[in-house]
């Protein structure tokens, strides 16, 4: 299988368009246009019934203890731990091409609601559902796609690598709620084909200096 976007190349920084945060000089980080890129792929292996897609943030502080604070910063050297970002089942085998800002054009405060997406599947929780469960203004449902945002004060460029796998199973059995460590290991057993493609973002600009 092969994947590939139009909207931003691999392993090249992605454009501010497709991150919910970015650089704001009074507050350090605001909002951004949170569109989801792009994606098609084609190589799909006959007797897929399924396809499902995820993307990940690797890079993502272990220890929230400085993040996003004015008096230090996140070090390069930080225990890092996962972050799901975009979370999708049960996408039509015969599908080949989702659309720039299908699934996400703007952000929308407390989430978006879980259930169908335009295409057919079904989109779940991504990590800002724990990450913003505290705060009153945000707390909320937080499903499909929300890009990037990483702490304005972190030194390392962090990497979105977005999979697609094609399955042999036409449903996976997920609760409505199902997250991306639940997806990740629904798919064991069931994957025929997998495809990946990464972008890479930082908000700090020393971290984005670095990755020239």
């Amino acid at each position: 299988m092969n994947l590939r976007s139009a909207s931003f190349r691999p392993w090249h920084t992605l454009d501010v368009r497709l991150a919910m945060g970015r650089s704001d000089p009074t507050s350090h980080a605001t909002f951004s246009g949170n569109r989801n890129p792009h994606l098609a792929w084609e190589g799909v292996p006959t007797g897929t019934r399924s396809l499902a897609l995820w993307c990940v943030d690797s890079e993502a502080p272990a220890v929230g203890t400085d993040v996003n604070k004015a008096d230090r910063s996140v070090s390069m050297w930080l225990e890092r731990c996962d972050f799901h970002h975009w979370v999708v089942c049960d996408l039509p085998a015969g599908l080949r091409e989702i659309e720039e800002g299908s699934h996400s054009d703007g952000v929308t405060i407390r989430g978006k609601a879980l259930g169908p997406t335009r295409h057919g599947g079904r989109q779940g929780l991504n990590d800002y559902t724990t990450w913003f469960a505290g705060d009153p203004k945000l707390a909320g449902t937080w499903a499909g796609y929300d890009g990037p945002f990483p702490p304005w004060n972190d030194e390392r460029m962090h990497s979105y690598r977005f999979t697609l796998v094609a399955l042999d199973t036409p449903q996976m059995a997920l609760p409505d709620n199902f997250d991306g460590p639940a997806l990740r290991r629904a798919v064991n057993g069931h994957v025929i084909g997998a495809a990946r493609l990464t972008g890479l973002y930082a908000i700090n600009p020393k971290a984005r200096e670095q990755a020239r």
